[in-house]
């Protein structure tokens, strides 16, 4: 088989049932290998989770050239929908700073919305429920349910 083309595989394998659907999300690993490079090169936006860690800056520095390389070459309509930040522990200094620092050099596209982290967070994919079944009168719940009619409200 040939490699010409083959971050395109998923853009291809939705064209046939995209029309059918208001969103699409594409989970991809945090790594910024070819299956991150196909979900970038299919998609219309990209939301970005940000870990409210000290390396995670370091990262979305590097997915954002990533998203540059791949607006220049692949998928120039692709546009960064937003920065949602998530693992947020208000007892910890780094993870507000980590949030100001977001909202500092990206403005409105900071989400207003942060995930909390959360035991129910933590425990809900072990059931192999979402969050909003497993527990939904959790924080978590409460934020992801947020954090949705956000990105509904900037489409």
């Amino acid at each position: 088989s040939s490699l010409i083309g083959r971050e395109r595989s998923l853009e291809k394998a939705l064209l046939e049932v995209r029309d059918r659907y208001d969103f699409i999300l594409i989970d991809t690993p945090p790594s910024l290998g070819l299956l991150t490079v196909n979900a970038l090169t299919a998609s219309d936006s990209v939301l970005i989770p940000t870990q409210c860690e000290f390396y995670a800056l370091e990262g979305l520095t590097r997915l954002l050239e990533t998203v540059t390389a791949v607006q220049g070459a692949l998928n120039p309509g692709l546009r960064v929908a937003g920065m949602l930040m998530t693992m947020h522990d208000p007892r910890t200094r780094v993870s507000g700073e980590v949030i100001a620092e977001v909202r500092r050099h990206f403005g409105d596209l900071a989400f207003r919305t942060v995930i909390p982290r959360n035991v129910c967070l933590a425990e809900a994919p072990s059931h192999g429920e979402p969050v909003i079944r497993y527990d939904p009168a959790s924080s978590g719940a409460a934020a992801y349910a947020e954090a949705a009619q956000e990105v509904a409200d900037r489409d």
